[in-house]
């Protein structure tokens, strides 16, 4: 039995009634399509959105901390705001845009005409949609953690446990993709970089997800009956929280650490060394989905601090070894920046910063717990991880539609993006030191410096996202030049289809020899068939 499911699209097109194909194929290419860059678009779109809301949030919050009268927010809807901003930052933005790029790039860079389970992964896509939208009308309606209408709160729970339900679907195909629908001659320490970040990665989400959706079934059944067992509406974050936060949701960012590992021979044009060490570093970044497992969030045992927090930390040392070792002068060196990989170092250096805040906050000494570091620390999570999606949309875009965005327009916004982040949540690093509270929507004076800087992060963020958007839309609407097949001379199998890629992917099956395939047609003893690369 093969995982690669035959297209709808294919029999709409054998249909006698052309005008009925035609019809039968829109609707089928939005709603059903098979097609594994579909369904990553789709994906990436309602990534990129749920970040521009979450910025837009993060700005209404900051603005209340400076003055509680600006919007006039009252304390009932307080609650609703933050629920908001957690729901935005982690399942309408990180996750997201983390699936976008791994469902749309991976298959091609395995050789793979099509996505394990095509119909499980669009699927996936839609219930997590469909679950986003009831978490939208649940808050609105004032449901979530301290919502007062407890059919809106029954209604917050169910959206949050159908989007895990659909990301896990996702996953699933994907990791099905990575470890059945390799091309031949590549085994597993010959994929690439980014696509072994999406193996950890969905792993990681298989795992921890039905742990969430358990959990949230026991949060459901006691708030429809007694509310006695896990406390009712009011406990929802004290038990289903650990997703919310660190070390879990340093699994979430793993792709945009993949993207950086990708980018980096590319850029100084040489193979990677040590390339296990680097696999292995993802792979210790990936030790976070654990902590999910185990619903654990702070750490007063040094065994699971150690596991949970300081080995995904080491993962990232080791990765940044491998980076000096490829970046390291020598003769002859070339180098050939592209925009996608400033974003990716950027994206890179902010999840490294959030996860040493995240092993500050886990130090119960520091008493930083109950105070905005949490929140700091998961901003630059997020806000990292969407500058690495940023940079994988930049690298990637010929393969997905033909078209290479504007070099000179989105260079600087990686500069932008990162110097937003950083006022964004260092100063609420510092202002969690001094003991801001989390979730007021009033701080005291001696917070307001800490406060006007981090409003103004995000401000920058969402100038950035604006931008970005506004120069991705003009690359798909047609109005920037069409690119070749691999414009930035790279070393993997997606380059070696058309730009952009066609349905199947490559015309004939790719035969790998080692994990640097182009790389090796360019050179005397390398192929120079590509199909054979």
């Amino acid at each position: 039995m093969t995982t690669i499911e035959s297209s709808p699209e294919v029999a709409a097109l054998a249909s006698p009634d052309a005008s009925t194909a035609r019809a039968a194929t829109l609707i089928t290419d939005w709603f059903a399509s098979t097609d594994h860059k579909h369904i990553g678009r789709l994906y990436l779109a309602g990534g990129l959105l749920g970040l521009l809301a979450a910025v837009v949030l993060n700005v209404v919050l900051a603005v209340e901390r400076l003055d509680g009268n600006t919007f006039s927010i009252d304390s009932g809807a307080l609650s609703q705001l933050i629920d908001a901003q957690r729901v935005a930052l982690v399942f309408g933005t990180l996750l997201p845009l983390a699936m976008a790029m791994c469902v749309a790039v991976v298959p091609l860079q395995l050789g793979a005409r099509a996505i394990a389970f095509p119909r499980l992964a669009s699927s996936g896509f839609w219930m997590w949609f469909g679950g986003l939208v009831l978490t939208i009308v649940a808050l609105v309606n004032d449901g979530g953690t301290l919502g007062g209408e407890a059919d809106m709160v029954d209604l917050y729970i169910v959206g949050l446990g159908l989007m895990a339900i659909g990301l896990t679907a996702s996953a699933g195909a994907l990791a099905t993709s990575v470890l059945t629908t390799r091309a031949p001659g590549m085994t597993m320490r010959r994929i690439p970089p980014f696509a072994w970040s999406a193996l950890v990665f969905s792993l990681g989400i298989v795992l921890v997800m039905p742990v969430f959706v358990g959990t949230l079934t026991y949060l459901f059944l006691d708030h429809r009956n007694s509310r006695t067992g896990f406390g009712g509406n009011s406990a929802i974050y004290e038990w289903a929280g650990w997703l919310f936060t660190q070390p879990a949701s340093f699994l979430f960012a793993i792709p945009a650490l993949g993207v950086f590992a990708e980018v980096l021979p590319v850029t100084f044009k040489q193979r990677m060394p040590a390339r296990g060490v680097m696999l292995s570093g993802l792979a210790l970044v990936g030790v976070a989905a654990f902590a999910g497992v185990t619903q654990q969030r702070l750490h007063n045992d040094p065994v699971p601090f150690v596991q949970f927090n300081l080995l995904p930390v080491l993962g990232m040392l080791l990765i940044i070894v491998v980076a000096m070792l490829v970046a390291r002068p020598r003769r002859g060196m070339q180098v050939k920046v592209n925009p996608g990989f400033i974003f990716a170092v950027f994206g890179f250096g902010m999840i490294l910063v959030g996860m040493l805040g995240g092993v500050l906050y886990a130090i119960d000494d520091l008493d930083l717990q109950g105070t905005v570091f949490e929140e700091a620390t998961l901003i630059f999570l997020v806000y990292g991880a969407a500058l690495g999606a940023m940079g994988a949309v930049v690298y990637w875009a010929p393969k997905l539609w033909g078209r290479s965005l504007n070099v000179v327009f989105v260079a600087p916004l990686a500069l932008l993006g990162g110097a937003a982040t950083f006022l964004a949540a260092f100063p609420l690093y510092i202002a969690g030191f001094l003991g801001q509270p989390a979730g007021l929507a009033y701080a005291d004076s001696d917070f307001e410096v800490w406060n006007v800087l981090a409003l103004l992060g995000h401000a920058l963020m969402a100038a950035t996202v604006v931008c970005f958007l506004g120069a991705l839309i003009a690359t798909i609407t047609g109005r920037s030049d069409a690119v070749g097949d691999d414009p930035w001379e790279a070393q993997t199998l997606e380059w070696a289809t058309s730009s952009p890629a066609p349905r199947d992917n490559f015309i004939q099956l790719p035969i790998v020899q080692s994990a640097e395939p182009l790389l090796d047609e360019q050179q005397p003893t390398g192929s120079t068939d590509r199909s054979e690369v």
